[in-house]
Parts: C-alpha cells; structure tokens; sequence
C-alpha cells in the first residue's frame, strides 16, 4: 500500500502472541501495552505481518524504556475511552508506527535490469546467432528471444524468493540483475532481504520458492528450445582459425526433457553446420544457476533449506561443502587432459570451492523462532535437493582444439 497507514490491527488479532491489556494512540504511533505469550524475541516477528497488512512496523520494548517512559494515561482495548493512572515499570509495549511502503521509482532495480538487457542482448547477438554486431548494429534486437529466456529464467527464480518473503511479511527488495558481457550476459539476479525472518517455515518457504519457480521457468524454456528449429552457423565462424571449441554437457534433467521432446516428435535433428537454437543455452544455464544455487551453505537457497530442517546442524553440513568442491576439482584436474586454454572445469569448481568457504563462514540465516519444520516441508526440501542434483554435471563444458 501507499499513502497514510490504515487504522491499526484490533487486539484480538495479536492473540496467541501477545496478551494485550490496554493500548495508547499518541498522534500516528500505537502503544499496545501487555505481556507476550511466546519468547520476547519472537513477538514482534510473529505480528509483523498483521501490522504490514494494516501500514504499520512493530517493535517490542520493555515498558520503562517505551516512547514516553513514566506514568501515562491509556486507554483499554474495547476503546472505553477511560484514562487509566498506569506506572510503567514492568510489563511490554508493543510499538506499531506507520511505515511509508510508497517507496518511489526503484531507479537502481530499473537501471541494472536496463544494464543486463544489454549487455545479455549483445552476447546472444554476437555469441550464439553469430551477428556481426559492429557491421550492423540494429541486428543486435534479432536476440530478444535469448534475452527473453535468459532474464525471463533468473527473474521468475528471484520473484519466487520476493513473493514468498512477501507472504510472511519480511522486508525484500526486488530482483537486482547483475549484468556481465561474457558468455551469459549476466551473473544472475539477488534480492536483499532487509527484515528478519520469523521462524523456519518463513524461512525455508523463501529458500525454496526460487528453485522450484526457476525450474518451472527452465523446463519451459528447455522444451521450447529443444522444439525451436536449429540455427546455421555463418562460414566466417565455422571456419574460424581461434583454435578452440567450448563444448556444454547437458545434466540428467536436461537430457530427460530432450528424451520427451523427441519421443513427441517436437525436436529438430541438428545438421552439418547447425547449432541448437540459444533459448536450449538458455535452458542449460537455468539448470546450471540451479544447481549452484541449492549447495547447503551459507545464504544460498540450499543453506536456507538446510537451516530450516535441520537446524543449527546446517553449519556442519556446510563446513563440508568447500572440501567437497575442492575434491571434485581435484579429480578433474589429475584425470582430464588440460585444455588448450584457460583453466577448465576443475578451476570453476575451485572458484565454487572458495567462495563456498566464504559462505560458510560467514553462516547461515538464523530465523528468530528456531523451532522444528513439519514433515511435510522436510519431504518437499528433499525433493528439490533431488532435482538440484538433476541439474549437475560434474563437467558442466569443455574446451577442446578445433
């Protein structure tokens, strides 16, 4: 909402959390005063979102140290209009203040977005349909379908996080596209959540929100790929004397949706001198983001996961993960001819391997009531591990001399 906040919630509606035995209205600031009926630190999480709704932001203060300290007159919930004497020395106030959620233009969130439809629409161009964007630079727009599959599969991951931290009333900014003019065109896309998360409900309902919506959107785009005629390769590139080739492995989710799109007769075989159209790298990439994404550690969707399941135990888990990426690159490294240039995979999966340690050290979410998840979650959280894993590739892509 915008403009002035609504009247405030009525106490009844903070029951179960908040036993509320009188209230104060100084100008727009609501004192609800009373005694929690969970942890302090949990109240004004649990009640935020019925105070959202309503325009208002809540804290939770001991009464010798609410707005106006001392003795105050108040008035009692059924709003008798009777000042009662009330020395404030013991007790909780439950301060509700309007919050102005009108915000204005996201100039930043627009200017990035602008940014990375560039920088993604001159990849696609010159990368993968093979335009001479410096002789003609209005065909740069003939990659608006890659742009369309690449953004489209980062956005509806991200908007799957805003919209389930926006369900449980927590503070999130939308999507921030990172632009990268290499290869993808982008380094993906974050949101920042700025309010604390409630509990582990909250908590894992926002970590796995994005996965699941990402790979709705990346089957998508996948089977609409995969449908695409392919495209022809010009001559000047086919016979291009750059020496190298990068060649991308398609995980298990990938090659199952390639399995139904030619068992109903959709797919196109490739030719001498073709290429799968770029809306199929589109498809690859989301799976690639996916996968990376679910590792348990940290602040990525799988440690918020974790976190939500298993607890405090989620640090453990995590502490392995850097071992576990510096040992895949390892074998990489001692098995696999090197490439002809650059690093290969084992050095993508070193780059994973420290920033993984990063994330783990600085720890993961930590909910305000830590109590257990229901079943029901843990199952659906064990499933989405599943399909992350449907999405790996031990050697996402491989550089090879022509």
């Amino acid at each position: 909402m915008s403009g002035p906040a609504a009247d405030p919630p009525s106490p009844d509606r903070l029951a179960g959390v908040f036993s509320v035995s009188s209230v104060q209205r100084t100008g727009e600031t609501v004192e609800y005063i009373g005694d929690p009926l969970v942890p302090p630190d949990a109240v004004a999480e649990q009640v935020r979102p019925v105070f959202r709704q309503q325009g208002y932001d809540v804290r939770l203060e001991p009464l010798g140290s609410a707005s106006n300290g001392g003795t105050t007159v108040v008035v009692d919930p059924g709003d008798s209009g009777l000042g009662v004497p009330r020395t404030r020395s013991d007790g909780y106030a439950l301060v509700a203040e309007p919050v102005d959620t009108d915000a204005g233009v996201p100039w930043l969130n627009i200017g990035l977005l602008l940014a990375t439809i560039a920088s993604t629409l001159y990849v696609g161009a010159s990368a993968w349909y093979y335009i001479p964007v410096a002789e003609a630079p209005l065909r740069i727009f003939e990659a608006w379908p890659f742009v369309v599959a690449m953004l489209g599969v980062l956005g509806i991951h991200e908007l799957g996080h805003y919209a389930a931290a926006r369900y449980h009333g927590v503070d999130v900014t939308l999507p921030y596209f990172i632009p990268f003019p290499s290869y993808l065109g982008t380094m993906g896309a974050v949101i920042n959540i700025r309010g604390r998360i409630p509990d582990r409900t909250a908590l894992f309902d926002i970590g796995v929100a994005g996965p699941l919506a990402g790979l709705v959107a990346t089957t998508v785009v996948t089977v609409v790929g995969l449908s695409i005629d392919p495209i022809t390769v010009p001559e000047r590139v086919a016979n291009s004397d750059t020496g190298v080739l990068i060649t991308f492995n398609y995980p298990l989710l990938f090659q199952a949706l390639e399995a139904l799109v030619n068992a109903l007769g959709l797919g196109s075989e490739i030719g001498p001198g073709e290429s799968v159209h770029p809306i199929v790298f589109a498809g690859w990439a989301g799976m690639f983001f996916t996968f990376l994404n679910l590792l348990p550690v940290g602040q990525l969707d799988g440690g918020h996961i974790v976190r939500s399941i298993v607890g405090q135990r989620q640090e453990t888990v995590a502490a392995a993960v850097p071992g576990a990426l510096f040992a895949l690159a390892g074998y990489l490294y001692f098995t696999r001819d090197p490439p002809p240039v650059g690093f290969g995979a084992w050095g993508l999966w070193v780059f994973w391997g420290l920033f993984a340690t990063g994330l783990a050290y600085a720890g993961p979410a930590r909910p305000t009531v830590d109590a257990a998840l229901d079943r029901r979650r843990a199952l659906l959280g064990l499933c989405t591990f599943l399909l992350g894993l449907a999405c790996f590739t031990p050697v996402p892509f491989e550089i090879s001399a022509v």
